[in-house]
């Protein structure tokens, strides 16, 4: 059913493959390592995590969801109440992965809960959807915001064209891909120094936005839960960008087994990082509003660089170029987390063999980095931003939803299993509760959408049963499929 088990051996090429069977291995294991054994390193350390979290989280969402978010709430004071609820949802949804990260150490995320709550056939249908439909799409999303934000300075008087907007995005998305492959190390340095600017960036909105309240500009503010009441269609989509722009403060447990002493470290820089993730949100919309209407938010193309003109004179054009570093560092935390997954689902047997193998010097995990690259590129110059995103949503939300549940049903499975850093109930159960609703009410409130995501989800079943169960293939069709 499953591949079988294989020794670390280092092939005739370039990189090492490494499997197991069931369960995986843990680099915590205190099994001796074996001569000439190629692993990934343990490089990630608190600082790094916290760039990791903060650095993936703030990229698009924050200069794009404010749109998303006014327009399906229909006044300034809801907007704000959504941004607000989605920051606390997003702590406690962050809290329950800091559990699951110390008391299941091994990397892969999503795919490694579910698998170790639900077993082989959910984790599949996990993989499949986050390599076909959530990770090209969630790329291509944040990198045509890179695309825009980089080429505004350029167009500052006229339309930026979107064959330039998505050239220059094909080649950021290639860079990221070649720097996920050549260096750990460098990937995250750059991570750190793009965190860091992202901070500056947000800081530079948030400053010129506390001036402004300081001077009395409160007109925005007045009679803030006027104007179109929300309604059941709207705030799904609502919570859909709000949760959209926090997104990526579980992408830490993708590499728990690269991170320094992971009981300590991973609920520290989750608690570390959605704390400042959450207050520097808020501050930010506050400040948007300080100088930009209702109406005028809805109509901008780039919210950030509209509030910078009108505030900062020439020193605007500094804006968009820390927001497309911004959203470039977003690009790069992604890719970096989630390819792990694929390297760990290939090593249960889940996807293809070569997504197993280390680059034998580099110690990167090259095959699962490159094979993203022509399905975010298709995603690139096929979607609309969006679409994208609300596309993307349900199936992220439904199975992040599920890994949350999972921990709920680990504790009555598993009640002796070691839980170093352990959540009250209520938390893993309000925020599943929460995951799954506002995936249900998506089916009702953007049906198109939201079913073509049910339906690819659906189409992993038959292909679990197809590549993984299915024992007699023929010979050309193991072949293809590196067993």
């Amino acid at each position: 059913m499953f591949r079988k088990a294989a020794l670390p051996t280092v092939s005739n090429g370039s990189y090492l493959q490494g499997q197991a069977n069931g369960k995986l291995s843990s680099m915590d294991s205190g099994q001796p390592a074996r001569e000439g054994k190629v692993v990934l390193k343990k490089k990630v350390t608190l600082l790094r995590g916290i760039s990791i979290i903060i650095g993936t989280i703030i990229g698009a969402g924050i200069f794009i969801s404010p749109k998303g978010i006014l327009k399906n709430t229909g006044s300034v004071g809801m907007s704000l109440t959504v941004w607000t609820v989605c920051g606390i949802l997003s702590l406690f949804g962050a809290l329950c992965y800091a559990e699951l990260g110390t008391c299941i150490k091994k990397s892969g995320g999503h795919y490694t809960y579910i698998l170790e709550a639900f077993g082989p056939l959910p984790a599949f249908v996990r993989v499949w959807v986050e390599l076909l439909v959530i990770r090209p799409a969630a790329t291509a999303v944040i990198s045509l915001a890179f695309g825009r934000y980089i080429l505004e300075p350029f167009f500052m008087q006229c339309e930026i064209p979107e064959l330039a907007i998505k050239l220059i995005t094909a080649v950021g998305i290639t860079l990221v891909m070649v720097l996920n492959s050549t260096s750990v190390s460098w990937s995250a340095r750059i991570q750190m120094f793009l965190t860091f600017c992202k901070l500056v960036a947000i800081l530079i909105i948030i400053v010129p936005g506390v001036i402004q309240l300081i001077k009395g500009e409160t007109q925005h503010f007045k009679n803030a839960f006027a104007g179109n009441d929300a309604s059941i269609m709207g705030l799904p989509l609502a919570f859909y960008s709000g949760m959209y722009a926090y997104s990526g403060w579980f992408y830490l447990n993708f590499v728990t087994e690269e991170v320094e002493n992971p009981e300590k470290n991973i609920p520290l820089a989750i608690c570390i990082s959605m704390i400042v993730v959450t207050v520097g949100y808020v501050l930010t919309n506050v400040a948007y509003f300080t100088t930009i209407s209702a109406g005028e938010l809805l109509l901008s193309k780039a919210v950030a660089v509209t509030f910078a003109e009108r505030l900062m004179g020439n020193f605007s054009l500094a804006v968009p170029v820390f927001v497309a570093l911004s959203c470039f560092g977003s690009m790069n935390g992604g890719v970096f987390a989630v390819s792990r997954m694929f390297f760990v689902a290939s090593r249960e047997g889940h996807l293809p063999e070569i997504l197993s193998m280390i680059h034998v010097r580099k110690h990167t995990p090259l095959p699962a980095v490159i094979v993203l690259h022509p399905l975010t590129m298709i995603m690139l110059f096929n979607g609309d931003l969006y679409s994208l995103l609300n596309f993307l949503s349900f199936a992220r939300w439904l199975f992040i939803g599920l890994v949350v549940a999972g921990l709920i049903y680990l504790r009555y499975k598993r009640p002796d299993m070691p839980r170093p850093f352990k959540v009250p109930l209520f938390i893993p159960a309000l925020f599943s509760f929460t995951c799954l609703f506002m995936v249900a009410l998506s089916l009702y409130a953007d049906p198109v959408n939201t079913g073509i995501g049910f339906a690819i989800t659906l189409t992993g079943i038959p292909a679990y049963y197809l590549f993984i169960v299915w024992d007699n293939k023929p010979k050309w069709f193991r072949k293809l499929l590196g067993k």
